[in-house]
């Protein structure tokens, strides 16, 4: 299995804006659908965004219109660029490429 690796997460106001970045450790070059998900306190973990390796795009309605899911290629990363933050965007976020999870990035909303 491959080691996803997640950046990006901090503490931010609302309204603010966060961009997370996922990359697998080493120096493995591969194209393959990858998705972001996210777990909040008590709850269920669940679907953010997922990119398909023909560039389409899927996202939970409750991102929709605010969060947006890239991918570089050229550097083997996967992008989730989250603005006009809420509070109940609180969660740890993950990194998926439908056979390994990443550890994590915990993103904090405050009012």
């Amino acid at each position: 299995q491959v080691r996803l690796v997640e950046s990006g997460g901090g503490l931010v106001q609302a309204g603010g804006s966060l961009r997370l970045s996922c990359a697998p450790s080493g120096s493995i070059f591969r194209i393959t659908t990858m998705g972001w998900y996210r777990q909040a306190p008590g709850k269920d973990r669940e679907m953010v965004a997922i990119i398909f390796t023909n560039g389409r795009t899927n996202y939970a309605d409750s991102v929709k219109g605010r969060f947006t899911i890239s991918r570089d290629n050229a550097k083997n990363t996967v992008y989730l660029q989250m603005n006009s933050l809420t509070p109940d965007d609180t969660a740890i976020y993950y990194c998926h490429d439908f056979t390994s999870w990443g550890q994590g990035t915990q993103v904090t909303v405050s009012s």
